[in-house]
């Protein structure tokens, strides 16, 4: 059973000659955890820098120069030398070998799932994860506060009678699992109030309180432009900023985006609004289907899913940790698949999870275990099982990349950012596993 802790998911399985070879890319500092000899995500830091303080550009930059430059070949084609044959971004002849399940991950049926260290949930039977440590409490106290605090007296998001339901998201033990390395509560508050600006939207305009498909391009479209701000005529623009607090999803995007632009450089800035268009469009499509009743084939939900999902989250994982990933590299072919892996999987899991939730909520409602079950003629148990091995396919998949990307592209804030991206996908499971106010799981063990 691997130890729980940040170590990051990526390194799981592989082979002993590829970890060399990523050593000889020359970067420092291993870190407890890895490999003898494997390079850690940021470059060893002055001796005067805080912990979990960010490790300046300068000192970065100073790490690079030191390192040898690989061979021009590896960021457009893939890596070379020892050991990096199985880890050609082009297509292979066959799979990578899967990680080792951790014990944890996999009880048999004749087992109880094992609850989760400090958490209340217990994890799906058979589902693929890593555990996490126990999110810092200190810093979960805080973040509640404050985003409480946000919620009620700088945009009035909810009315009274949802305190609990709100309260219930536990957003801030959410956030602060998914970004351990976040140097300040401030960097944390950026994601939580995303997170639940993006919830508010999800929950108001288009599910649990009064959402509907009728309408809902015209609405997200006007929230969008709380993020991406529209350029118009002097005598147009101040009704286009009144309607920016209209109501609670865009007096919340419009919020959280203005203090994420606080802390984001002008690219990641731009790189969040793609992303949050991407999940729009995946909102609309869903709501398409729903319009017309139909059931779509599993690829077509899996396409669906690809943009209806948590990708926003991961994406600005460097932002949360107070250092940039230059736009030329996170561009890269290998990084945008680890990121899309990375939000398949993790929304795949949020199907499993809230499962029962969605049954027992009025009318029809999609997730990848009802469209096997109705697409492929299963039961319901056996629809829910199979999504189990699709979410799990998901997952290696996503590791394999992260090594891929790791090897073709050794360099520090690359390397650091698959880490944090590799913790988020942890963390977003333990925060979904131990959510028990929301979520419960069917009974078919």
């Amino acid at each position: 059973m691997p130890t729980p802790g940040l170590t990051p998911t990526f390194l799981t399985g592989i082979p002993e000659a590829v970890l060399t070879a990523l050593a000889e890319a020359g970067l420092p500092l291993p870190h407890a955890g890895l490999p003898p000899g494997f390079p850690t995500a940021v470059p060893a830091a002055d001796p005067g820098t805080a912990p979990g303080e960010p490790v300046p550009a300068e000192a970065q930059a100073a790490a690079l120069a030191e390192a040898p430059a690989p061979p021009e070949p590896r960021i457009p084609h893939g890596p070379s030398g020892l050991g990096t044959a199985t880890l050609s971004l082009a297509r292979r002849p066959e799979a990578p070998a899967a990680p080792p399940e951790p014990e944890v991950a996999a009880p048999t049926e004749a087992q109880d799932p094992p609850v989760a260290a400090g958490g209340t949930g217990r994890p799906i039977p058979g589902l693929y994860y890593h555990p996490i440590p126990e999110p810092d409490p200190t810093r979960v106290a805080e973040v509640s506060r404050r985003i409480k605090q946000w919620a009620v007296e700088e945009v009035e998001l909810y009315p009274p009678e949802w305190e609990d339901q709100f309260d219930g998201f536990s957003v801030a033990r959410y956030m602060v699992g998914c970004h351990p390395d976040a140097p300040t509560v401030e960097h944390l508050m950026i994601a939580t109030r995303l997170m639940v600006a993006e919830n508010v939207v999800d929950d108001v305009y288009c599910e649990d309180h009064g959402g509907s498909p009728v309408g809902l391009g015209g609405r997200l479209l006007l929230a969008h432009t709380a993020l991406d701000p529209v350029h118009t005529t002097a005598e147009y623009t101040p009704a286009w900023l009144e309607s920016l607090g209209a109501d609670a999803p865009r007096r919340a995007y419009a919020s959280a985006m203005r203090y994420f632009l606080e802390g984001a450089t002008a690219s990641q800035a731009d790189r969040f609004r793609h992303d949050m268009a991407r999940l729009h469009m995946g909102y609309l499509a869903e709501a398409a289907w729903s319009e017309t009743d139909y059931t779509p084939e599993v690829h077509e939900y899996l396409a669906m899913r690809q943009f209806n999902n948590f990708r926003p989250c991961p994406t600005i994982t460097d932002t949360i940790g107070g250092y940039e990933l230059p736009a030329d590299l996170h561009a890269q072919p290998a990084l945008q698949r680890v990121i899309g892996l990375a939000g398949n999987a993790t929304t795949l899991a949020n199907d499993l999870y809230s499962y029962t939730k969605e049954l027992k909520s009025p009318g029809k409602h999609m997730n990848l275990p009802v469209v096997i079950s109705e697409r492929e003629g299963l039961s319901d148990r056996d629809g829910y099982l199979k999504a189990i091995e699709v979410h799990n396919e998901l997952m290696h998949a996503f590791e394999a990349a992260s090594a891929e990307a790791a090897a073709a592209l050794p360099i520090p804030t690359v390397l650091r950012f698959l880490r944090g991206v590799a913790v988020w996908v942890d963390g977003n499971h333990d925060w979904h596993m131990n959510n028990t106010y929301r979520y419960s799981l069917p009974d078919f063990w």
